[in-house]
């Protein structure tokens, strides 16, 4: 025998539906609103270095960087330059045009890394991670 339930009162459901999603809505909202976003953890732990290149010479020609820093390198002599690490595996910004900048990322390991510019061998540089 086959028994089907009828409801008297579909409204009825109707209306308990809409009322939880409205206690829910209201739920999420109590807090006033989502938590404001926070920068991901590795932008405000990374910090900025600069080296210029002016008269064919590294400016500072000592720098010391944080693992992993971001260094910024400004050709300002009109020749091209490269800041690249005697290992040239642990950084090596490329050739860098006149009036151009480039950046690299100081290694992840404390030490001293001793760079020079391919292009112009006696310009030399000292990059001490710590």
């Amino acid at each position: 025998m086959l028994v089907r339930f009828r409801s008297r009162r579909p409204h009825m459901v109707v209306t308990i539906a809409v009322l939880c999603m409205l206690i829910a809505l209201a739920g999420c909202s109590a807090s006033g609103g989502p938590a404001p976003a926070s920068p991901p953890p590795s932008a405000t732990s990374v910090s900025e270095e600069r080296i210029v290149i002016k008269d064919f010479r590294f400016e500072p020609a000592d720098l010391t960087a944080a693992p992993g820093a971001r260094i910024s390198v400004v050709n300002e002599d009109s020749a091209p330059h490269t800041v690249t690490a005697e290992d040239a595996d642990v950084f090596d910004t490329g050739t860098i045009e006149g009036g151009q900048t480039a950046t690299f990322t100081a290694p992840p390991t404390a030490g001293t890394y001793r760079y020079l510019c391919d292009i112009h061998p006696s310009m030399t540089g000292t990059l001490t991670v710590r």
